[in-house]
């Protein structure tokens, strides 16, 4: 479980073809930037880029994951070198300034405007069909690992405001129309689903 506050950025140097039974999946070798990395241990899970992967082998601050085929299917930004959001899971007790993020990803959305808002940045996304039910205003979602607030709903369009700091400390100031994100809605809102049986 995470929170999606971006503890760091991090870069995917080098890739490897997975064989055998992982066959189709790669082996990403992540170099953690300013990850604190003292008490991450193989078989922890990180966050990365919103996907939740373990940790197979640690060399200095390098930390290598074994990513399956159905996960590279279904997520962007795991299949080719590039910076990418990290953050290590939470401990009970720890202070939760985002919301719960499980970091299983429901789909990738695409941008439609990432344009200036005054001092801020208007950050438009098309989600996949099926997941916009999920998302509403003043509600949270998760945009690439960071943990975000809709400001607007319509249809399957929704509007996040990205202040300077999340541009900063994120991926997020890469994005521009056309870009693929992977996206994670919220967890209460799939269990309220289930529960009323819809």
């Amino acid at each position: 479980m995470f929170t999606g506050i971006v503890q760091a950025v991090g870069t995917i140097e080098a890739l490897t073809a997975l064989e055998g039974e992982m066959q189709g999946g790669v082996r990403l070798v992540i170099e953690a930037g300013a990850l604190e990395l003292s008490e991450v241990r193989i078989g922890d899970s990180i966050c990365v880029q919103g996907a939740c992967l373990t940790v197979v082998s640690i060399s200095g601050a390098r930390l290598s994951f074994d990513v399956s085929r159905e996960t590279l299917d279904c997520t962007t930004g795991l299949a080719a070198p590039g910076r990418v959001n990290l953050e290590t899971s939470l401990a009970l007790g720890d202070k939760l300034g985002g919301h719960l993020v499980t970091g299983h990803v429901d789909g990738v959305g695409e941008v439609l405007a990432f344009e200036p808002a005054g001092e801020s940045v208007l950050l438009r996304l098309r989600a996949p069909a099926g997941l916009a039910k999920y998302v509403a205003r003043k509600g949270s979602v998760c945009v690439d690992g960071v943990s975000l607030t809709v400001n607007r709903t319509d249809g399957d369009v929704f509007e996040i405001n990205l202040i300077p700091h999340t541009l900063a400390v994120t991926t997020l100031s890469r994005l521009a129309p056309g870009a693929k994100v992977n996206l994670e809605v919220d967890l209460i809102a799939r269990y309220v689903e289930r529960m009323l049986g819809k």
